[in-house]
């Protein structure tokens, strides 16, 4: 990969992580609601789970939507379900304060399985792919990859700190439960350009 094509990458992957959606929302209630060290295994599930996904789109996991089409609408609805069920989660949030059995963040599991359900993700892994590994070639597909490792933990830390901050900030916990119900709002929101997408196809 020549060193301007890396800086490309380099570039679009950072766009595309740090810019709002499902994971950064969720990292910024979970920073909010648990605080850093306990949100690490949360970050760690997107921040290497992601890339993982992105590899084996790369490597053709893509040919299956092609080949029964169905597969889209399923994903498209599985999307959907786990992100209600994720904003759920988030708005009846109990803060740390409060009780500390009245929530948990997503474990590491949970978070890298997410990405597969996760429509901004998909967006993501697909552009990346057809831009910086058009040959699906396995060293070009680990570059986009290893790039999007390093990326990915320059913001799961930014969004889970900046949560934190705004946790604190917020202090009260009838004021953390609206912040909490309104990132399942806008977690919610971010499914109106799949069914967008969807119903112009």
């Amino acid at each position: 990969m020549t060193l301007e094509l890396f800086t490309a990458l380099l570039a679009f992957a950072l766009v595309t992580v740090i810019t709002p959606g499902p994971n950064n929302f969720m990292l910024m209630a979970s920073g909010a609601n648990f605080g850093v060290a306990r949100s690490l295994p949360h970050m760690a599930g997107i921040a290497l789970g992601f890339p993982a996904m992105v590899f084996f789109v790369g490597l053709g996991v893509m040919s299956v939507f092609d080949l029964w089409p169905p597969a889209y609408t399923i994903l498209r609805v599985a999307s959907a379900a786990y992100l209600l069920y994720l904003a759920w989660k988030i708005a009846t949030a109990a803060p740390k304060f409060e009780s500390e059995s009245g929530g948990r963040p997503l474990t590491f599991l949970q978070a890298a399985a997410f990405q597969w359900v996760n429509p901004k993700a998909w967006s993501m892994g697909l552009s990346a792919i057809t831009l910086y590994a058009p040959g699906r070639g396995v060293s070009s597909v680990l570059w986009v990859a290893g790039v999007y490792v390093a990326c990915s933990l320059i913001s799961t830390s930014a969004w889970t700190v900046l949560g934190t901050a705004i946790g604190r900030l917020l202090g009260a916990p009838r004021r953390l439960r609206i912040f909490n119900i309104a990132m399942a709002i806008l977690l919610v929101a971010t499914l109106v350009p799949v069914f967008l997408a969807g119903s112009a196809g």
